[in-house]
């Protein structure tokens, strides 16, 4: 009994090794080196193209929750990525080339997980005995895209964009200042950018005056952006939206966003800065930053020109400019099943962002929950489904809830039921939710590992 997974990216990495460790073999297939998708650059697994951070650690934060369930659950990503985290205060970040290394060894040297390279262009022949996973990601190719649109009558697509990296060599630490907003994880000296120093204040800040600040804005706005294809019709991600769409919204529209200064001072003033650009960390070295929050459709030499105005940055070095890309997914509340299984192809599993989750955690999650119920299932034992009250269970209900215009979602705390706390500040609830969570999520895991 043999399980092919497509797509080596993070729900199909996840994906496999559930089964792989439940006794079953799988089959990973991978298209690079053979062909990349436009975000791709490398050969490896799991690679991450769209930023390094896995976002917020606090339980208080609902993926910081699914962060800490799919850890108790055994993840490899999950695992992989604790390995090799860098700073980046309160939030997870990795070494983008370590994780990717980790993940790859993992996968490759387990005896029951075989890795293929090859293009796959057609959804492959399954049974209820030799099931498929497709984790074909946001970018499946066009000629997988085709048939999985044939097979379901139709797809959605919008696009995402990715935010640039660029050398941490070109930053001049004499404008700039490395705080976390409100502290957390720790404060450094002003100006000053080795980390040993600086511990865990991992941000480095690029502050603007008001002047610097719309005079930037108003650069972005009249940029030259890359165009769409006449045949394309662009739908943007509310929560990774490009800088340049936010800026038409209105001149303080990022200095509200990505841009706000709230929680930070200016040691060589003593002041809130008016705006910020802040820079996260990149890799272990320190070697490289990523823009966070800017992704962009800005032309590269329009980047070059525009990220030149962030006070200092005047000599930036692009690693890799911000770009976009098309996300495909389907309509999962009327074509998965709960297992997420397809209604139209019985033996045919969807896991990862083509089934409308969005973010790296949540792919995880979702490859994590598919490799889990079909081991069940092929194991001949009772699917048992995580609780709804966990987050987990949160990211399988967001696939079954059937609203007029499905969109693609992070985990957040509407996808779990609400707890009654009378008079309790959000922040709490948020917290009693958590606990809860993580209570009903241990007879779950214990139910699961029995089948290891």
């Amino acid at each position: 009994m043999t399980v092919t997974v497509v797509g080596g990216g993070l729900a199909g990495c996840e994906a496999a090794w559930p089964l792989a460790e439940r006794g079953l073999d799988v089959v990973l297939v991978e298209q690079k080196p053979h062909a990349r998708t436009p975000a791709q650059n490398g050969d490896k697994l799991c690679e991450l193209v769209c930023s390094n951070s896995m976002r917020g650690a606090a339980l208080v934060n609902a993926v910081g929750l699914l962060k800490e369930e799919l850890r108790r659950a055994k993840s490899l990503i999950l695992r992989c990525a604790d390995e090799s985290a860098v700073p980046a205060g309160g939030a997870l970040a990795v070494d983008r080339d370590k994780f990717s290394d980790a993940v790859t060894l993992a996968l490759e040297a387990h005896p029951r997980v075989r890795v293929e390279h090859r293009v796959v262009e057609k959804i492959p022949e399954a049974t209820a005995e030799s099931p498929v996973i497709l984790a074909t990601g946001p970018l499946t190719g066009e000629a997988l895209a085709a048939d999985l649109e044939r097979v379901v009558g139709g797809r959605l697509a919008y696009y995402d964009a990715i935010a640039p990296i660029i050398s941490a060599d070109s930053i001049d630490e004499t404008k700039v200042f490395r705080q976390s907003r409100w502290g957390k994880g720790g404060e450094g000296d002003s100006g000053e950018l080795n980390a040993d120093a600086l511990g865990d204040a991992a941000y480095i800040n690029c502050p603007f005056d008001e002047a610097q600040y719309k005079a930037f804005v108003s650069a972005i706005v009249s940029a030259q952006k890359v165009e769409p294809r006449s045949f394309e019709q662009v739908r943007y991600f509310e929560g990774c939206l490009p800088i340049e769409v936010m800026a038409s919204r209105g001149e303080l529209t990022l200095a509200f966003g990505p841009m706000k200064p709230v929680g930070l001072t200016d040691p060589h003033t003593g002041k809130r800065p008016f705006a910020v650009v802040q820079l996260r960390q990149e890799d272990v070295a320190a070697t490289a930053y990523n823009l966070v929050g800017f992704q962009t459709r800005m032309t590269y030499g329009e980047q070059t020109k525009i990220f030149r105005m962030i006070p200092g940055l005047e000599d930036v070095e692009i690693l890799r400019h911000g770009s976009v890309h098309r996300n495909t997914f389907i309509h999962a509340p009327s074509l998965l099943d709960g297992c997420m299984q397809l209604r139209a192809r019985p033996g045919v599993y969807l896991a990862g962002q083509v089934t409308g989750v969005e973010g790296y955690v949540e792919s995880c999650a979702g490859g994590f929950l598919c490799g889990v119920m079909l081991a069940q299932a092929l194991r001949g034992e009772s699917i048992t489904p995580p609780p709804p009250t966990t987050a987990l269970g949160g990211i399988r209900s967001h696939l079954m809830r059937d609203v007029p215009d499905y969109q693609p979602s992070n985990i957040n705390w509407s996808l779990v039921p609400p707890i009654e706390a009378r008079r309790t500040k959000k922040r709490e609830r948020y917290a009693m939710m958590a606990e809860r969570a993580l209570a009903d999520l241990a007879p779950w895991l214990a139910a699961i590992s029995q089948t290891s």
